[in-house]
């Protein structure tokens, strides 16, 4: 049983919760993923691991803190691999999120986003065309790249929330976060974000980080998505292109507190259509 949040959410106290915890996230991502996704774990103060082999991938979802499962670069092992971390997550309370690249872009990764929703993610984590695809309400974008703007997909990520009873993140220029039945948009970040690659699979486990110890895993989630946009924001300032941005956007994640998480903007939460 989760507890509701229905006024402003805290960033920096979720934060500093997961500093406290340091929680371990176990990953199963994609092949261009794992290096960034694990810097980015490590200088935001989680501990990341990289495990995806059948054998060992459901025993290992058991003992991690949270899992995270990514279908960027997928094979039939890995598929089996994620299927059965996954289950192990959720039959172990386990917090997981589904990060669903390109899902609509081919049959194979139609079906095993199909079949990854039957373990009922805590978080759902896409561009706008991949969570419009889950929904089958379009194509899923042209590879990792949204087709679609953030706002085309918030009244399927809102009927996905309910369907799957889960959180439903919908990241682009402006993030939207719905549980199905309250709504948040998170803006911040900065235009070289998308020029760094997996910037967008890292924040799959900076999401997951933040939901373990969470009692709402909707406020977790606007508050994770608000690190990581002001993370990218201030990255943003000091940067000369996207290898200057990467380096000085590590930087900010570590660098993050509670001083600088005071100046956003108060993240309100309103009832979702």
């Amino acid at each position: 049983m989760t507890t509701a949040t229905r006024g402003p959410i805290d960033p920096a106290a979720h934060l500093a919760r997961l500093r406290e915890r340091a929680p371990l996230i176990h990953n199963i991502t994609n092949l261009v993923a794992m290096n960034p996704m694990a810097n980015v774990l490590l200088a935001l103060g989680a501990s990341p691991a990289m495990v995806h082999a059948r054998e060992e991938a459901a025993e290992f979802a058991a003992l991690a803190d949270a899992l995270t499962v990514n279908i960027g670069t997928l094979s039939p092992l890995w598929v089996e691999a994620m299927q059965e971390a996954a289950e192990a997550a959720r039959l172990t309370g386990r917090p997981w999120v589904l990060d669903p690249v390109a899902v609509g872009a081919t049959a194979y990764r139609r079906e095993t986003g199909r079949r990854l929703l039957e373990r009922r993610p805590t978080v759902i984590r896409g561009n706008a065309s991949e969570i419009l695809a889950l929904e089958q309400q379009g194509s899923g974008g042209r590879g990792v790249d949204s087709s679609d703007p953030t706002e085309a997909a918030e009244q399927a990520a809102v009927a996905l929330a309910r369907r799957i009873d889960a959180v439903v993140a919908v990241t682009g220029e402006v993030d939207l976060v719905t549980d199905g039945r309250r709504l948040a948009r998170i803006p911040g970040g900065h235009a070289l974000m998308p020029r760094v690659t997996t910037l967008g699979c890292a924040l799959t486990g900076v999401v997951a980080a933040f939901l373990v110890g969470a009692k709402d895993p909707f406020a977790a989630s606007v508050a994770a998505l608000a690190c990581y946009g002001e993370a990218g924001r201030r990255a943003g300032e000091v940067a000369n292109g996207p290898g200057s941005f990467a380096v000085a956007f590590l930087d900010a994640l570590y660098a993050l507190d509670h001083d600088q998480l005071a100046t956003l903007p108060t993240l309100e939460v309103t009832d979702a259509p």
